[in-house]
């Protein structure tokens, strides 16, 4: 099976697309508030789904962590506005006090099919 490695540079690939399943790699956003990051975050998403040839309909699994679970509801606000509600993803949510830099508040990991 091949494999397509999208906006990659000698660290990383913002995407990889193995066979019919799509990874994202963690996305942060810039933001002053955990809503407009997530916000952000969820842009990126559509956009690099778009690019591998999905969306968010087809997200499988999604892992969120946030700097603090005090902003949990304010980034299901969010999230509930923009997933598809026929098609949720499994989903886990966990709380890691440092993310790469300081300004960001919440990061977020994306497998799709194709």
């Amino acid at each position: 099976m091949s494999i397509t490695r999208m906006d990659a540079n000698q660290r990383m690939a913002q995407v990889v697309v193995h066979g019919d399943t799509v990874y994202l790699a963690g996305q942060v956003a810039s933001g002053e508030t955990v809503a407009e990051q997530s916000a952000g975050i969820l842009a990126q998403v559509d956009a690099l789904l778009a690019k591998a040839g999905t969306d968010k309909s087809k997200v499988l699994t999604t892992t969120i962590w946030l700097c603090s679970m005090d902003d949990f509801a304010e980034l299901n606000e969010v999230w509930d506005a923009w997933i598809d509600p026929e098609n949720p993803p499994a989903r886990a949510c966990v709380e890691s006090p440092r993310l790469a830099t300081a300004e960001f508040r919440v990061e977020m990991m994306v497998v799709a099919a194709k």
